[in-house]
């Protein structure tokens, strides 16, 4: 690997809309967006690519040039292809810093994880933070940059180049599968929720056919990927790269599954959700329903009321914060009365008010003072990170305190006495812990690594901060990056312990029981994210919810659990019926955890063979 400094040539940015190549004489960085930071980029050249960003985020660059160049050796296999030139890859520290870029037009949304120019290949993404994040977002725009060279005619008209011929659920699920593989207990839930059967009366469920997958309603990264994982298991994961080919050259997803498969679409769609059916009916069977879990306190309904998700509970339990998209036009923060589900107050509106680009509502939640009067929440102004806390009785905001030197914040949480604020921050495209002392106005780091820091819970007592984190299951020498387990941090010397809980799967989100000698979490470790409930001292652990779909965010490692700190009831966001709704539930000591009988995570066929895992797996 090679470094070369130097500034970038003017350029103008292609247009993915219009899909205009520009001169290459053309490039410029930086224009007609808002500019909230002046970055200067340099070039960092590797065997293959030539990464471009700028000084504050370069620890965070080596780490992900050499996960590039990894990412190209696994996709080269398996697509048995030859990238063309060298890859130019565009890195931002932050997504605030991505948000302003203009190597692409068009406003960049906060869900924008990346993006890969279809005829001059270039990828702009943003880092991370946490590195199975980056490393994710990497291989995921680098299929889509194999797609463009496997599939573009140069001399085609705009718009009409082989891979953006072909439909988000064939191209998007390919890059999923090919980055994430065929294990993933994300998307293995929304296939279980479709899988259930509608009511009670019927057996008729809601799984659409491949046909179906061209409905918008069918969100095409999920979906695409439970399609790739299928033909890929089914037939092996050599078939992929000629199916994109055929597919693109002939502008019909159906002309590469007969030429290729040897099936008619219709016949290859009853086969596979056939086997979803199968693989997830004993799962689905052994399970709790969702009505069964505790009291349903935030439904999801109407326009834009579909996603309900980062629940915060007071510590007397009274009032639920959490975040939704019922404005429509936005996600925004809402304060509702915990036994009624009645909304009391809108602290935010990132649509109508611009002073808050942005809550941070993938990764983060609201946070609650011990005397249930307050809430925190993360936020970008003026694209800089800031901490702003809100009167949760009156609404208002009370401060607002810029974190200079940190480009984004996560999940902030009280210390009991009130006098601080702990949080993950994120500067130089990594994540560590941070404290800001609301009286001194100062911030103080306590990790300083590339491990990830995650859902910070302070302790009730306050002399410890739980998290959940990747540095007991990594490897950085080989970047072999591991699941998420729980640690404990003391924030006055820093010093960290494991927390003992399962070691399988990942293991986020904790939350402190009010006498502070257990945490609950959520865990996966059977492939289905439940909540579980830990002791500290002992590390003994029960379950305590068996639903058969999930307890989850938006994301896989959002956060969807919340405890009230002396009245000791949870709230959790849960997926169900294609949507996130929360619940209520008290909570006890739990019962044993059910024994792991299947792998609930893994995506049909469950009889493989398949090379995609086996790469993934090679660090």
């Amino acid at each position: 690997m090679t470094s070369t400094i130097k500034p970038l040539a003017p350029v103008v940015a292609a247009c993915i809309a219009l899909l205009l190549a520009a001169p290459a004489s053309a490039q410029y960085f930086g224009r007609n967006k808002v500019q909230y930071k002046k970055l200067k980029f340099e070039v960092l050249k590797t065997d293959h690519f030539d990464i471009y960003h700028y000084p504050s985020e370069r620890e965070g660059i080596d780490i992900a040039a050499r996960m590039s160049e990894r990412w190209r050796a696994r996709l080269g296999r398996l697509l048995n292809h030859e990238l063309s030139g060298r890859q130019p890859l565009v890195l931002y520290a932050s997504h605030p810093d991505f948000e302003q870029t203009n190597v692409i037009q068009g406003e960049l949304g906060e869900g924008t994880g990346g993006v890969t120019e279809p005829l001059r290949r270039r990828i702009v993404l943003p880092l991370g933070g946490p590195l199975a994040d980056t490393d994710h977002v990497i291989g995921h725009e680098l299929v889509h940059a194999y797609q463009f060279d496997i599939t573009t005619n140069p001399n085609a008209p705009p718009g009409q180049n082989g891979a953006e011929r072909l439909p988000l659920w064939f191209i998007e699920g390919m890059a999923e599968y090919l980055s994430i593989g065929p294990v993933d207990p994300n998307t293995a839930m929304w296939l279980r929720d479709a899988a259930r059967p509608i009511d009670r009366k019927s057996s008729k469920d809601s799984l659409p056919s491949i046909e179906d997958l061209d409905n918008p309603k069918y969100f095409p990264y999920r979906w695409g990927q439970a399609f790739w994982a299928y033909v890929g298991g089914r037939f092996g994961d050599d078939v992929i790269g000629n199916m994109l080919r055929i597919a693109a050259a002939a502008g019909d997803t159906n002309v590469a599954i007969e030429k290729v498969l040897g099936l008619k679409t219709k016949e290859l769609s009853d086969d596979w959700l056939a086997s979803i059916r199968r693989s997830y009916g004993p799962v689905l069977e052994a399970t709790t329903p969702p009505s069964e879990t505790g009291r349903l306190v935030i439904k999801g309904e109407g326009l834009g009321g579909d996603l309900n998700v980062g629940p915060a509970l007071s510590p007397d339990g009274r009032w639920l914060a959490f975040l939704s998209t019922r404005s429509v036009f936005s996600t925004d923060l809402f304060v509702a009365d915990a036994a009624t589900g009645k909304i009391v107050h809108k602290l935010t509106s990132t649509a109508s008010d611009p002073h808050f680009s942005s809550i941070q509502f993938i990764y983060s939640a609201g946070a609650w003072d011990a005397a249930s009067e307050r809430i925190a929440i993360a936020t970008i102004t003026s694209g800089r990170a800031a901490l702003a806390i809100f009167d949760a009785r009156s609404g208002n905001k009370q401060r607002e305190a810029p974190l200079t030197g940190l480009d984004e914040i996560f999940n902030p949480t009280w210390a009991p006495d009130g006098h601080a604020v702990c949080f993950t921050g994120m500067s130089g495209g990594l994540t560590d812990l941070y404290v800001y002392d609301l009286t001194a106005a100062t911030l103080r780091r306590l990790t300083h690594d590339a491990f990830a820091e995650l859902q910070p819970a302070w302790s009730p007592d306050g002399r410890r901060i739980a998290f959940a984190t990747d540095r007991f299951s990594s490897d950085l020498g080989t970047l072999a990056i591991g699941a998420y387990r729980l640690a404990l941090i003391d924030p006055d010397t820093s010093a960290i312990e494991p927390v003992r809980a399962f070691t399988n799967g990942k293991n986020i989100n904790p939350q402190w029981t009010p006498d502070g000698r257990a945490l609950l979490f959520i865990s996966d470790r059977d492939g289905i994210p439940n909540v579980y409930r830990v002791s500290v001292a002992s590390g003994d652990i029960s379950q305590v919810t068996r639903v058969g779909t999930g307890v989850s965010g938006i994301t896989g490692s959002s956060p969807a659990l919340s405890v009230a700190s002396k009245s000791g009831v949870a709230a959790f966001s849960l997926y169900e019926a294609g949507k996130y709704d929360i619940y209520i539930t008290e909570v006890g000591r739990g019962a044993p955890p059910a024994p792991v009988t299947t792998a609930a995570g893994a995506l049909p066929p469950l009889d493989r063979r398949s090379d995609v895992q086996a790469l993934l797996a090679n660090a």
